[in-house]
This record gives C-alpha cells, structure tokens and sequence, in this order.
C-alpha cells in the first residue's frame, strides 16, 4: 500500500523538515496549476515519469516553464532513449497516478528503482513546490530540506541543468 499524505506529512515531520501545504481544486497540468500564481511562492514544478529504451525509469523534477526536449534530453542524463513511463509502473514505483506525479512519491519507491533527477533551477529558490502525493493540493518546501528528503528516501539526486 503506497503512502498517504499523512504518512508523508508523518515522514517530513521525524525529519525535522518544515513545509506549508496549501489545499486546492484538483490540477492535472502545469496550466491549470498556473491560474494559481500569486498563491502561493516559490518555483513550481513540473514532474516527469520516463522510462529508457534499456528499462532504466527517471523521476524528472524541473521548474514549470522547462521545455525538456526528450529527443536529446537522454544525453543530458545518460540514459538510452526516452519515453513518458506506463500508469501502472508509476503507481507501483511512486504510489501516484497520472497527473500527480511528484518527487515526493520517493518514500514509495523503497528499493530505489526510480533515478532523481532535479532541475539546478529549482535550487535558486527560497521554496519549491510539488504535490504531496495528491494533486488536491500543493506542498512548498526549502530546495535543502527537498534533497535531504530525497537522501532519507535512499534517492541521491542528480542536480543538473536540464535545458
């Protein structure tokens, strides 16, 4: 059974880490969650499920106006040819489903399948924002405090430019 949004909160909580969370209308898109810009700070994200043409699944967390060209984009990362992953690996890996897909489905993915990788722009935020396993609402969180959960997680980011 994947984690809830409690169990998150919980996780967060015994990590010392502080976030603020913020409640809302469902949002499937980076437009629908754009209509709320002045609501809540700090960069927003958008979330990427891939899977390479050797099995190899991402988890790519950039800011929201990162145009990712996946034709090259493999290169970036060194990974084989990249397409968006099945909604059935994401939910058994992440514990979320399409258009909630966040980083900070981590704490399910507890063999570590998943590589993270995390877009350099998002460290030159106060706070950073992604869903807390829901897309019911939108958790903001210091870029340190997001990595150490990460690296609590077992998942050492890779911080790297991604356009």
């Amino acid at each position: 059974m994947p984690a809830s949004p409690d169990d998150l909160f919980a996780r967060l909580a015994e990590l010392g880490i502080e976030t603020q969370t913020h409640r809302h209308a469902p949002l499937f898109t980076v437009e629908q969650s754009q209509a709320m810009r002045g609501e809540i700070a700090g960069g927003h994200s958008k979330n990427l499920f891939l899977k390479d043409k050797k099995g190899q699944v991402l988890l790519v967390s950039a800011l929201e106006d990162a145009d990712i060209d996946l034709k090259t984009f493999h290169k970036r990362c060194e990974a084989a040819r990249l397409s968006f992953g099945k909604p059935e690996l994401l939910m058994e890996l992440l514990g979320v489903v399409p258009g909630g897909v966040t980083p900070f489905g981590l704490i399910n993915d507890g063999e570590c399948r998943v590589r993270f990788i995390l877009d350099e722009r998002m460290m030159d935020h106060d706070v950073i924002n992604f869903h807390p396993l829901t897309n019911e609402a939108t958790t903001s969180i210091t870029p340190d405090d997001f990595v150490a959960f990460a690296r609590a997680c077992g998942h050492e980011p890779l911080i790297i430019a991604v356009v």
